[in-house]
């Protein structure tokens, strides 16, 4: 049993967390959400008042947090982590930060005798609460074995994708390229059906083709394509991730036009009210202009 401290306790931090808590781990929780520490406290959890609080009770410090000024301001000040981290304890920062913002980090944590592993997540809400998330992990190979049985409560496929960032650069490329094909497929589906392709022949010709991918096999079946919209990542964090993407990218000197093209199509969503709606309501924007709909066949 470890003492993991855990800070953000949202959509996928709170499950993230609790399965923490059910493989046995001590835990200590702090979110600016008390209705959030609350749900986490009645499984077992201990309340912690700050983030320097979770810290100085902790072997290892968890944060899953919206942005990469979030865990900045985690991080830092009087109450921040920083202040309250033990020498010889590790932080693992999970939410998705651009690399540099890591590293920045790590070097502070370091230079405090401690040490700091990155591993962004990737899959859905569901997955975290059945705790079969996909790790992304970037840091030394020693930090990285220590909290390795940690991240095992909250992940099943688990990428050791390099050094301290690589985690976080491994999101970042990871969700511009699947947001992309969100924004592209809702393109071609509603431009077939305009043309008057039904659903099924598209979908049956593209299967044998190259034009196939997961998010026409899984994502878009699951719920844009029935209708539904409601949020399973939303469309804002799409933007974030893309974002982020967008100025690693930029900062390596290298151009993404597509990519570009991506998050102004995901600005297009946020101006039409869509901020807090799947990411695949891209397809609604793309049927509003079409004056049709794209739906799998009703059943009888």
């Amino acid at each position: 049993m470890s003492e993991v401290g855990f800070i953000g306790l949202g959509t996928m931090g709170g499950p993230m967390a609790r399965n923490v808590l059910k493989k046995g781990h001590r835990l200590t929780v702090y979110d600016v959400n008390p209705k959030a520490v609350a749900a986490l406290v009645a499984d077992g959890a201990i309340a912690a008042a700050s983030p320097k609080a979770v810290a100085q009770a902790s072997e290892v410090v968890i944060t899953m947090l919206p942005d990469a000024p979030d865990v900045e301001q985690a991080a830092r000040g009087a109450e921040g982590i920083l202040a309250g981290l033990k020498p010889g304890s590790i932080f693992l920062e999970m939410s998705t930060i651009d690399p540099d913002t890591s590293r920045k980090l790590a070097r502070e944590v370091r230079a405090q005798g401690s040490d700091m592993v990155d591993s962004p997540v990737g899959k859905t809400a569901e997955h975290a609460v059945s705790g079969t998330l996909t790790l992304m992990v970037g840091g030394d190979a020693r930090a990285v074995a220590r909290v390795r049985p940690i991240l095992d409560c909250m992940g099943t496929d688990f990428f050791h994708c390099g050094e301290i960032g690589a985690g976080h650069a491994m999101k970042c490329v990871n969700n511009l390229l699947a947001t992309t094909l969100v924004a592209v497929n809702s393109e071609i589906l509603a431009a077939g059906m305009k043309a008057g392709l039904t659903l099924d022949v598209m979908t049956g010709v593209m299967q044998k083709t190259m034009a196939w991918n997961n998010q026409l096999a899984i994502g878009f079946p699951a719920r844009p394509l029935r209708g539904d919209f409601e949020a399973g990542f939303m469309l804002k964090l799409a933007h974030k991730d893309c974002r982020l993407a967008m100025t690693m990218i930029r900062n390596m000197g290298l151009t993404a036009p597509v990519g570009a093209a991506t998050l102004a199509v995901c600005q297009e969503g946020l101006d039409a009210g869509y901020a807090t709606k799947d990411v695949g309501v891209l397809l609604k924007l793309r049927e509003d202009l079409a004056g049709l709909k794209v739906r799998l066949a009703t059943k009888p």
